[in-house]
């Protein structure tokens, strides 16, 4: 297994942002669907600290993906992937990009508004990004929970375009992005990468 991508597929390290990211992104989400039916109580406010908490360490591993991403290669799409194709799997991999700062930030400028400091695991306090000011932090709020949907969406047709090359075009596509746990390569050639 490759430390850094391949132009034919990506590397040990762009799989382990892709995985752990995609288990915290995914239980942030259903956190926060949970969330919103909850009545007030100790336990809703529990989950609202710790959900805070994972959506900063998202943002921390969102810019030092983003910086890896910057410094690695890409591996390339397919041939057989038409033109248009390439540029929707691109437009959807930059919106989660955005999603993926997007998301914590208005959590955090929500919290900052409404005058609740975000806590580290009990460690530190992240500074305010703003004067509590309730208006703000409403339209936070209903920013934040509609980029969820958003992201909730792009995260269902990325996985949904995954599953279509594994198994209608049975290209590589996503064997690439998958644990390599029996230390072959799982790149048959470099004209089916992506």
């Amino acid at each position: 297994m490759c430390f850094k991508n391949t132009l034919q597929t990506y590397g040990v390290v762009a799989k382990i942002f892709h995985w752990v990211m995609a288990v915290l992104i995914v239980v942030l989400l259903a956190v926060g669907l949970i969330m919103a039916d909850m009545e007030n109580s100790p336990d809703k406010f529990k989950l609202i600290g710790i959900h805070k908490e994972v959506g900063i360490v998202v943002l921390f591993l969102a810019a030092l993906r983003l910086g890896w991403k910057v410094l690695d290669v890409s591996p390339l799409l397919p041939d057989s992937i038409g033109k248009l194709a390439q540029l929707g799997a691109k437009l959807l991999h930059l919106s989660l990009y955005a999603l993926m700062f997007a998301m914590p930030i208005t959590g955090w400028l929500m919290s900052s508004a409404a005058g609740f400091p975000v806590s580290m695991f009990g460690l530190f306090i992240m500074p305010n990004l703003v004067a509590p000011d309730k208006a703000f932090g409403k339209d936070m709020n209903e920013l934040h929970e509609t980029l969820a949907w958003v992201l909730i969406a792009l995260i269902v047709v990325h996985l949904l375009a995954a599953l279509l090359h594994h198994f209608y075009y049975k290209d590589n596509i996503l064997k690439r992005m998958l644990p390599n746990l029996k230390g072959k390569n799982n790149v048959q050639n470099s004209n089916t990468a992506s």
